[in-house]
């Protein structure tokens, strides 16, 4: 038996105490020279297609990806120690992590809009990333579109660990975005409503279970044991 299971971050696993909009605002300042007018959307999108979509309604040239990812990288550096005053560890997830990193035949790793540094970097501010192989994680930079994100999770989870190509993939996640990466990938989802999405929003999206949050361990294990059994 094996299970991939990829995890999203922002309001799923931790709260940033809003520090992940200040990231986006402090980069578009790096490499456009001024303040943003219009903050940044997020909605569950990749670091890409948030800074595309802040430039172009700020009506600021899109530079080249490399100056911009740069600028995100600094920009969350900067930010580590705001992040850990501010943020916080969501109830249940280094429990649920811990439990999901020593089960025999799992690979857990992330799945998130953020850039590869800073997810790293969020993490490791509550001293999460030791409980994640985040090497085979799927990041804001190596794709635009969320859904794009699995098969690059499960090419990399496949190469390192040598799974199966039918291995079961579930994602954990707390928006709509989440919830369209799996069904459009053939995932599974447990969806949570530990962000700005209700658990009507998630259902309507398509997710089939909605927790709380993941404090339940025990009801989080039992879910992922069912899909590993599907």
């Amino acid at each position: 038996m094996a299970l991939i299971v990829l995890w999203d971050i922002d309001r799923t696993l931790i709260d940033n105490g809003g520090v992940s909009k200040e990231i986006y605002a402090a980069a578009y300042e790096t490499v456009a020279g001024r303040r943003p007018l219009e903050p940044p959307v997020t909605q569950g999108r990749t670091d890409r297609l948030v800074m595309r979509d802040m430039f172009a309604r700020n009506g600021a040239a899109e530079p080249e990806w490399p100056r911009v990812e740069a600028a995100l990288t600094r920009a969350g550096r900067d930010r580590l120690a705001t992040l850990r005053t501010r943020g916080a560890a969501l109830p249940g997830a280094r429990e649920v992590l811990k439990a999901a990193s020593v089960r025999p035949g799992w690979v857990s790793s992330v799945l998130t809009g953020n850039i590869a540094a800073n997810a790293r970097l969020k993490l490791a501010a509550f001293d999460l990333d030791p409980l994640l192989d985040l090497a085979v994680g799927a990041y804001g930079a190596d794709a635009e579109g969320r859904p794009d994100l699995v098969a690059v999770a499960r090419d990399r989870v496949h190469r390192a660990h040598g799974l199966p190509a039918t291995t079961p993939v579930v994602l954990l996640g707390d928006t709509p975005q989440d919830v369209a990466a799996a069904l459009a990938s053939g995932s599974h989802i447990i969806a949570v409503s530990t962000g700005t999405d209700s658990p009507a929003a998630l259902t309507a999206a398509g997710a089939r279970v909605v927790l709380p949050d993941l404090a339940d361990t025990a009801r989080v294990l039992r879910l992922l044991e069912t899909v590993e059994g599907a």
